[in-house]
C-alpha cells in the first residue's frame, strides 16, 4: 500500500529525475519506475537512471544565450540535475558538456541514497488511475503505456524522428590531419572541439557518398517527419548540395593553423568524457545502415581508420498535443491527477526535458500537499517553455526547443532603447527574466528555496 502523500513518478530519463527530486525536496515519499534494464530500449545502453543518448551537450552555457538563461533558472530553482552537470562538465567551449558516466552516476546515486524516494526497476504498462502521477517516459515510451495514454487523453499520438550522432575512439583520430581550435576562439586556451578540415574535392566527395547511401528501412506505417533542429545528414544532403556546408560542417569561425585558411568546410569533434577517450561527431546524426556509416564517415581526413564506439541511429519519438492536452501547470485538462514532463509534453532538448520534470514535480507536490500549483512567470524561460506547448496552436504542433523567441517581447519602450543592439536586447530580457523568477521561486515549491 503506498503511504500517505506519496507521488509515482513513471519514466527514470532527465525530467523523471528531477521530478522525483522535486517530490522528495518537499518532505513527500516518492516511488520512481524505470523499466530499464528489464525492459531495454533502442537508444540506451545502461540501466543508470539520467543516461544521455544523443549528446553530451546541455547547450550554451552563456549567460545571455535562451539555453543558458534557462539552465540559470534552474539552478537558482534548486535543479538536481543541472547542479550534477555542472560538477560534471567536460571542455565544450561556450556549451555545458557532461562526462556521460559520471553525469549519469551521479544522479542515480543521489536518487539511490535519498530515503524518500524507492526506485522500482519494472515497466508500467498503464497510467495509474488514483494517486498523482508524473509521467515522464520520453520518447521512447512503451507500445503499452502509449496506448493506455491514448485511451486516457481520448487522443492519438503525434510523432517525429530523433537521430543520435556516432562516436569515435580518440585512439583511431590521426592527429595530424586534425586541428584544436573553437568556433572564433571562445571557450579554452587551445580550444575545445578537434576539427577535421575538407577541401572542396573532399567535401564533393563526401557529399555523393552519402546522396547514394544506403538507409535503415522503416516499417511501411511509419512517415519520417524529422525534427527539423536535428536533421540526419543525409536529409540535409538531399536538401542542396551545400547544405552541410551551413549547418553541421560550416567552417566560419575557424582558422586552420596549418595553412592559416579556413576550411571550405570542417567537422567538429566534442569531447565526450573527461578523460578525453571518445569524440562525439558534432551534428552527424544519421539514419544509414552501421556499414555505411563506417565506409563513408572514415572519409573525412583524420578519421581514416577511425573506430566507431557507437554509430547514428534514428528512433520514434512520441509526444502530445500539448496545447490540447494539457494545462500550463502541466497537468491533464481531463485528468488534473497526472502531470506530464519531458519530451512526451512536447519539449526537445535535454534541459529543456530537466525543466519540465522540475516544474511538474514542484506542482505536484503542492497539489499533493492540498495547494495550488504555481506556474513560473512567462517573463522567465521557464514560462515560456510552458505557454508554448500549452497555448501555440494545435494544427502541425511540432516540440520546441527553449528560444528568444519563445520568450515575451520588451515593453515598446525598451525595445525602442535597444532597437540596434540585439546582444542588449537579450541581455535586458534576461535580466527581467531573472528577476520575474525571484518573486516565483520562493512561494512555488512545498518546500522553500534557499536564498542566493
Amino acid at each position: 500500500m503506498r503511504a500517505q502523500g506519496e507521488i509515482v513518478v513513471i519514466g527514470g530519463g532527465l525530467a523523471g529525475c528531477e521530478a522525483a527530486w522535486q517530490v522528495a525536496r518537499a518532505g513527500l515519499s516518492v516511488e520512481l519506475h524505470e523499466m530499464r534494464p528489464s525492459r531495454p530500449t533502442p537508444a540506451h545502453k545502461t540501466d543508470r537512471l539520467a543516461e544521455l543518448v544523443c549528446s553530451n551537450s546541455l547547450k550554451s552555457n552563456q549567460p545571455t544565450s535562451a539555453s543558458g538563461l534557462l539552465k540559470e533558472e534552474l539552478r537558482r530553482a534548486g535543479s538536481l540535475l543541472i547542479d550534477i552537470a555542472d560538477r560534471a562538465a567536460v571542455p565544450g567551449g561556450t556549451a555545458l558538456a557532461v562526462d556521460r558516466e559520471r553525469f549519469a552516476a551521479g544522479v542515480t546515486a543521489a536518487l539511490e541514497g535519498n530515503p524518500l524516494i524507492e526506485i522500482r526497476r519494472q515497466e508500467v504498462r498503464a497510467v495509474p488511475r488514483d494517486p498523482i502521477v508524473v509521467l515522464a517516459t520520453g520518447p521512447l515510451t512503451s507500445d503499452a503505456l502509449s496506448e493506455d495514454l491514448a485511451r486516457l487523453t481520448g487522443a492519438g499520438h503525434l510523432y517525429f524522428y530523433d537521430a543520435i550522432s556516432p562516436i569515435v575512439d580518440a585512439e583511431t583520430i590521426d592527429p595530424g590531419k586534425v586541428f584544436r581550435a573553437s568556433r572564433y576562439d571562445k571557450g579554452g586556451e587551445e580550444g575545445d572541439y578537434l576539427n577535421c578540415p575538407l577541401t572542396r574535392e573532399e567535401y564533393e566527395r563526401f557529399v555523393d557518398a552519402l546522396l547514394a547511401a544506403e538507409e535503415v528501412e522503416r516499417h511501411a506505417f511509419e512517415d519520417a517527419r524529422y525534427f527539423e533542429a536535428c536533421l540526419p545528414i543525409e536529409e540535409l544532403a538531399r536538401r542542396g548540395r551545400d547544405t552541410l556546408r551551413f549547418g553541421p560542417m560550416k567552417p566560419v569561425g575557424l582558422v586552420d593553423p596549418r595553412s592559416g585558411k579556413c576550411p571550405y568546410a570542417v567537422v567538429q569533434l566534442r569531447q565526450e568524457d573527461a578523460r578525453a577517450s571518445s569524440y562525439n561527431l558534432v551534428g552527424f546524426q544519421n539514419h544509414l545502415k552501421f556499414g555505411e556509416q563506417q565506409r563513408i564517415l572514415r572519409m573525412i581526413p583524420g578519421l581514416e581508420r577511425a573506430e566507431f564506439l557507437r554509430f547514428g541511429q534514428i528512433h520514434r519519438n512520441t509526444y502530445l498535443n500539448a496545447p490540447v492536452l494539457l494545462l500550463p501547470t502541466l497537468q491533464l485538462r481531463a485528468h488534473s491527477n497526472v502531470f506530464v514532463a519531458g519530451q512526451l509534453c512536447g519539449t526537445e532538448g535535454y534541459v529543456e526535458a530537466i525543466a519540465t520534470g522540475l516544474m511538474a514535480g514542484a506542482h505536484a507536490a503542492r497539489v499533493a500537499r492540498g495547494e495550488e500549483p504555481a506556474p513560473p512567470p512567462r517573463e522567465t524561460a521557464l514560462g515560456s517553455l510552458v505557454h508554448y506547448i500549452t497555448a501555440t496552436s494545435p494544427h502541425g504542433y511540432q516540440p520546441a526547443n527553449i528560444a528568444f523567441d519563445l520568450l515575451p517581447p520588451l515593453p515598446p519602450e525598451e525595445l525602442a532603447r535597444f532597437h540596434s543592439d540585439k546582444k542588449a536586447r537579450r541581455a535586458r530580457q534576461c535580466q527581467l527574466a531573472l528577476e520575474a523568477l525571484e518573486g516565483w521561486r520562493r512561494h512555488a515549491f512545498a518546500a522553500p528555496v534557499p536564498a542566493d
